[in-house]
């Protein structure tokens, strides 16, 4: 087969489509034929060197895809060859096959496409596994995005208004907020001149709970920005790893921070989180409620414009790649 390498890590350029080996899957695997994936952030730290996949895993770049099963594993069953499916990755999704752990496959959903399916496993997991399961986001509670236009906050967004939560979100632009509330967003703070914890008080009396993507540079104003009880989870660090807490906030607050990741957890945990996905947001995706993002899709051999497109912040939703 072939799929997108990384012979040395660097800029867009390092990205090289070249034949490899195919996959074959393990026990417990199935072998996917890619038809899409999606670019991540993860991805572009990984073509820079500052991220290498899990032990074990695919070493090419992407971590969701859709596709059809083209072989199952030892002691796979509940799918069969040809069915349709997108999955979630800890590497593999920018290549013509790829081979997953059952656990991590989903059918594509009634009413999506198969190459916008790719648009949902990583997105969703991770916003249904950090606000929801986590960090408990209840009806008539206020979750803050920043970041509300990327392909992880417009998903963030419309899930949160489906169970009947308030929305306030942070972008860059005014194009970009008006896309925001287009999705459900009930308040669109602009960063480059407004004050996101001034914005978010005034509005609803702070937020309950925070969706964070950039980690050191916001953790102080995150903290202000709580609401008594609230909850802050991290899951990004793109303005920093080390910053300063106030513990003393905290207490007064009975706030709660928690920080994940995704790739790396183990396969048990990856797989409930699936199964979760499954069960709620699947039945929000069919009725329409819920609906993947997408910016623009291109052919996987051009990759590497499509990491200029995402290291620009230009994009609304996700980029996705075609084979």
């Amino acid at each position: 087969m072939h799929a997108i390498t990384i012979p040395e890590p660097g800029g867009p350029d390092a990205l090289v489509w070249a034949e490899v080996p195919d996959p074959v899957p393990a026990e417990g695997e199935v072998l996917v034929e890619v038809a899409a994936t999606a670019v991540n952030r993860a991805d572009l730290l990984q073509r820079q060197g500052f991220y290498d996949p899990p032990p074990g895993a695919s070493p090419y770049p992407g971590l969701e895809c859709s596709g059809r099963v083209a072989a199952l594993g030892p002691g796979v069953s509940g799918w069969s060859v040809g069915d349709e499916v997108c999955a979630l990755l800890a590497g593999g999704g920018y290549a013509g096959k790829v081979a997953v752990p059952a656990g991590q496959l989903l059918p594509v959903p009634k009413g999506v496409g198969l190459v916008e399916a790719a648009a949902l496993p990583e997105v969703v997991c991770t916003v249904w596994s950090n606000v929801f399961m986590i960090a408990h986001l209840r009806p008539g509670e206020t979750l803050l995005v920043h970041g509300g236009s990327s392909g992880i906050g417009t998903m963030a967004i419309q899930l949160a208004k489906a169970v009947g939560a308030k929305v306030a979100v942070t972008a860059g632009s005014e194009d970009k907020l008006a896309k925001c509330r287009e999705l459900g967003a009930d308040l669109g703070i602009n960063y480059r001149e407004q004050d996101f914890t001034a914005e978010v008080r005034k509005a609803f009396g702070g937020a309950d709970v925070i969706l964070d993507i950039m980690g050191a540079k916001y953790l102080g104003r995150n903290v202000e920005a709580l609401a008594v009880n609230g909850r802050l989870a991290v899951i990004g660090l793109q303005g920093g790893v080390k910053g300063e807490l106030d513990l003393g906030r905290m207490l007064a607050k009975r706030a709660a921070i928690t920080a994940t990741s995704l790739r790396g957890r183990p396969l048990e945990e990856k797989a409930a989180i699936v199964a979760a996905v499954r069960e709620h947001v699947w039945p929000l995706v069919e009725s329409g409620a819920v609906r993947p993002v997408v910016d623009r899709t291109l052919p996987v051999r051009e990759a590497p414009e499509a990491h200029r497109l995402v290291e620009a912040s230009t994009h609304v939703g996700k980029v996705l790649l075609t084979l």
